[in-house]
C-alpha cells in the first residue's frame, strides 16, 4: 500500500514558506486556460497578467491571498527569499480575488536562474484589513511575519507551481 506524501512537503513549501497546516478552503488557480496544481510547470510568458483565483468559503468570511517566490534570485542562493509578487486582502469567501482589495499590485514572473517555486497562500481574516501599510520592498518579504502582523494565523489553502526562464528564439 502506497502512502500519500503532501506535495507541499515534497516541494519544501512547508518549511521554507509556511508551517504545517490543515487545508480547510478549496482554492483554484488558473493562468488563462491552464489550471495550476501543486508542483506543475507554468511558462513565465503565461504570467504577464494575474492568475484567476477562486475560493470556497462563506461569503461573510474574508480572506487574504499572498503570492511569493521563495527562490529569488536563484534556488541555490535564495538571498532575496521571499520575493512577494502579489497581495490581495478582504476577499469574500465563495468568490474570486477580483472581489478583494489589491494591497500590493501583481507583478509577473521573471525567474532568471534555475527552477523557481511560486507559492499562493490563502489566509482567513478575523476582521477586515482595510487600509494598511504596504511592504516597503518586495525582496526579503516574510509570509510568516506578514501573517503574524495581521493576526491571520495558519494558511487555509496553498498552491505552488514551478517556473523557469524560457529560451529565447535566436535567428542566425
Amino acid at each position: 500500500m502506497a502512502s500519500f506524501v503532501d506535495p507541499l512537503v515534497v516541494g519544501c513549501v512547508i518549511g521554507d514558506v509556511v508551517d504545517m497546516f490543515v487545508p480547510s478552503i478549496t482554492m483554484a488557480v488558473y493562468y488563462g486556460a491552464k489550471q495550476v496544481t501543486n508542483g506543475c510547470n507554468v511558462k513565465p510568458s503565461l504570467t504577464v497578467n494575474p492568475p484567476k483565483v477562486t475560493l470556497s468559503g462563506h461569503p461573510n468570511q474574508l480572506y487574504t491571498l499572498v503570492m511569493v517566490d521563495p527562490d529569488a534570485p536563484s534556488p541555490s542562493e535564495p538571498s532575496m527569499r521571499e520575493w512577494v509578487h502579489w497581495i490581495v486582502v478582504d476577499i469574500p469567501g465563495g468568490t474570486n480575488v477580483s472581489h478583494g482589495k489589491e494591497f500590493l499590485p501583481y507583478i509577473g514572473l521573471h525567474p532568471l536562474i534555475g527552477i523557481h517555486r511560486y507559492v499562493l497562500i490563502l489566509f482567513q481574516q478575523k476582521a477586515p484589513l482595510g487600509l494598511v501599510e504596504q511592504p516597503t520592498s518586495r525582496p526579503n518579504f516574510s509570509t510568516r511575519a506578514f501573517a503574524n502582523q495581521f493576526d491571520l494565523g495558519l494558511p487555509v489553502a496553498t498552491i505552488y507551481f514551478n517556473a523557469q526562464k524560457e529560451p529565447t528564439n535566436r535567428r542566425r
